[in-house]
């Protein structure tokens, strides 16, 4: 772990040296004002460090303390203080900007150890991640890329440097140095980059001990001895592009993951082998459910009982939605350019977008949908712009809103080829989509609606979540005045709800709303901790008015409607996905392609078990049988690998007596023996859903 951990800061009554030589000298009007959490301030001179604040508190402190927070902003512990400020002292406690100190600092740590065992290696950049770090470096001339078995040499180098306990020192530097500095240490990738930098900026370098430096804005850990040698773990090598561009020099990118301790490392080794052993992909083969083949790259073929999934889901959904007063339309796949242009979408998402010339056009410029003689059109990556026109149909009164319209749309959108993962990020999906175009004055009532709907849907899957507001992005339409009023009305509604509490792990997030609406999010928790955005709903004035949809008011006059953007499932591929691995395969029996499979010890059992097939089939529930002549483990075996939930085995005596041995996937008790007619009941019941108990 982070050296030096203590208990809760205490700053009621301390007292600060002044740093100077001659107390009777010093200049009290140049004192420093410092404000402690507790409201209590200080007065300082400058350049006192938060490291000085923090050993004259105690030595306590002064060893656990590793950054601090300087009016907000994260910085280095031995950095001087050099105006009136707030400040935080940051310990191994403050796990987020812990993790992310410690993070920074392995890959710092990395970089140099790959120098240290293989010189002439030039080094790039290299950042923290969500449960790690990456070093992007070039092997030296003499060698190729680095692999997998370089991985261990360059751990135990690590573990080296941090055990050296090497200070992490700060300098400023100017432009000119270090273009010189890396020029003349042949990094020619630094010293590209050098060049880039504005003249006058000020630049810093990290020095770690006095024999290796890195260009770096920080902050860092006071030193490498801060680390825990134990909890790093160098995972994996890739190609990678200077810069990112694919014309540049091709680049091996080494990935860790890091951590404050041993445990937490542990932990997360273990989620990780957790997450392959659920790996969709993996259980979607074993289960039969869907392959991806590079015929239709970034789309799924669903085979039979995949689909099934797909169509409880379908019905569970549509269920849900006509309880709560939407309408399902379909609309076309594709729409004309000049619509997406009107509704926004040309200019801020046109790059993921699969469009389509009625003919080859005559310009080289593809962005222009009037020059040349091609009448642009595009594969819709969104519902929303064609409810608008259905909304349009007609004259609205005020008495018709709320207008709930829902559709199981089936979107394109051009992801990137790298981005591409199973049915968790596809080109081709469809999602649970409705817009509710609804008067100011329903707004609040409506978001909470939803709240409530999203909160029974989740609930009847077993999923906990948080929810977040994403707020304005730097590039948005609409005005200030709209935005203000849009994020307020979803706080209101969160909150009449009563969600906008810690237990939902309520947070607001900036700059991450749509181009055109701030948006509620629902991320779930899955079995193993990790958490999966799902469920957005979003408070859109923008695109009812650039689309010119309307309603005729109590006065007589139009208005415009505000639009609603909702989703639960998000999509289906991606929540199935959600389910097999949250589930590990063992999806709730009503879910199940195949509920349940009568399987026979020897064939005199044969005509007894079509009989069980059949009083099954009879109560609904989908039922498989398997007379093979195997023996009935290898049988056992095979059904729990494809994730049968229940078994009926039968042989002589169960043909006899009327009974069955009912094998429940993952039951404590290997099986129960129980008549026929017992056996149905209690499978019949159990393979509905939810929402049919």
């Amino acid at each position: 772990m982070l050296t030096g951990d203590i208990g809760p800061l205490r700053t009621a009554h301390w007292e600060l040296p002044l740093y100077h030589s001659d107390f009777e000298e010093t200049d009290m009007s140049a004192m420093l004002k410092i404000t402690l959490p507790d409201g209590s301030v200080r007065e300082v001179a400058p350049g006192t460090t938060p490291a000085d604040i923090a050993a004259s508190i105690g030595p306590g402190l002064a060893k656990a303390a590793i950054a601090a927070r300087v009016d907000g902003e994260l910085r280095d512990i031995g950095r001087p203080l050099d105006s009136d400020a707030q400040l935080a002292l940051i310990t191994s406690r403050d796990e987020a900007d812990a993790l992310e100190l410690a993070r920074h600092d392995f890959a710092h740590v990395l970089a140099e150890a790959v120098q240290a065992l293989f010189p002439g290696t030039q080094i790039t950049f290299g950042p923290a991640t969500d449960d790690g770090f990456y070093y992007d470096v070039m092997a030296p001339a003499s060698r190729g890329p680095f692999t997998l078995d370089d991985l261990p040499a360059i751990e135990e180098k690590m573990r080296e440097i941090i055990k050296a306990d090497k200070p992490l020192r700060r300098e400023v530097w100017s432009r000119e140095q270090l273009i010189a500095k890396w020029q003349a240490d042949g990094e020619t990738f630094k010293a590209e980059w050098a060049k880039e930098l504005p003249e006058g900026e000020e630049l810093t370098v990290y020095w770690s001990g006095d024999d290796w430096l890195d260009m770096c804005r920080g902050p860092h850990l006071p030193s490498t001895g801060k680390l825990d040698p134990q909890a790093f773990k160098l995972m994996r090598v890739a190609g990678a592009y200077w810069r990112g561009d694919q014309k540049n020099a091709q680049l091996t990118r080494i990935y860790g993951t890091g951590w404050l301790n041993k445990k937490q490392l542990n932990e997360h080794l273990h989620r990780l082998e957790e997450a392959a052993k659920r790996d969709h992909r993996k259980l979607g083969q074993e289960m039969n459910l869907f392959h991806l083949q590079q015929e239709a790259h970034g789309s799924v073929f669903w085979h039979p009982k995949g689909f099934v999934m797909w169509r409880e889901l379908e019905a569970y959904m549509r269920r849900a939605v006509d309880e709560g007063g939407y309408k399902e339309v379909k609309t076309p796949q594709v729409m004309d350019a000049r619509q997406w242009e009107q509704s926004g979408h040309w200019g801020k998402y046109r790059e993921n977008m699969f469009v389509i010339p009625d003919e080859v056009p005559n310009t080289e410029d593809e962005g222009d949908i009037i020059s040349g003689d091609a009448e642009w059109m595009a594969l819709k990556p969104m519902n929303c712009p064609a409810h608008v026109l259905i909304f349009k149909q007609g004259i609205k009164s005020y008495r018709d809103l709320p207008l709930r319209i829902y559709e199981n749309g089936c979107c394109h959108r051009n992801e990137p080829h790298g981005a591409l993962h199973g049915l968790m990020r596809v080109r081709q999906f469809t999602q649970d989509d409705a817009h509710i175009f609804c008067r100011e004055d329903q707004i609040v009532d409506e978001v909470k609606k939803f709240c409530a709907l999203a909160d029974r849907v989740y609930k009847d899957f077993g999923f906990t979540y948080s929810i977040k507001l994403a707020l304005r992005p730097e590039m948005r339409f609409g005005t200030d005045a709209q935005w203000d009023q849009a994020e307020g009305e979803l706080r209101d509604a969160v909150a009449a709800a009563g969600l906008a509490t810690d237990e939902y792990g309520w947070e607001e997030l900036s700059g991450e709303g749509a181009f055109y609406a701030p948006k509620l999010e629902w991320h779930l928790t899955d079995a193993i901790g990790r958490t999966w955005q799902v469920g957005t709903i979003q408070s859109d004035r923008v695109l009812p008015e650039r689309l010119d949809a309307s309603y005729v008011g109590e006065d007589g006059e139009k208005h415009r409607p505000v639009m609603l953007h909702r989703a639960i499932f998000g999509s289906y591929e991606r929540f199935i996905g959600i389910l097999i691995e949250h589930f590990a395969g063992k999806v709730p029996l009503w879910l199940a392609p195949v509920q349940a499979v009568v399987a026979t010890i020897v064939s005199d059992a044969d005509e007894y078990a079509l009989k069980v097939v059949e009083k099954l089939k009879a109560a609904g529930i989908r039922t498989e049988i398997d007379l093979r002549n195997e023996k009935i483990n290898y049988k056992i075996r095979e059904h729990s690998l494809a994730k049968v939930p229940n078994l009926l085995v039968v042989g002589k005596r169960e043909a006899e007596e009327g009974k069955v041995a009912l094998r429940v996937l993952g039951a404590d008790q290997p099986q129960q023996i129980m008549t026929l007619d017992e056996a149905v009941v209690a499978l019949a019941k159990q393979a509905k859903a939810p929402d049919m108990q």
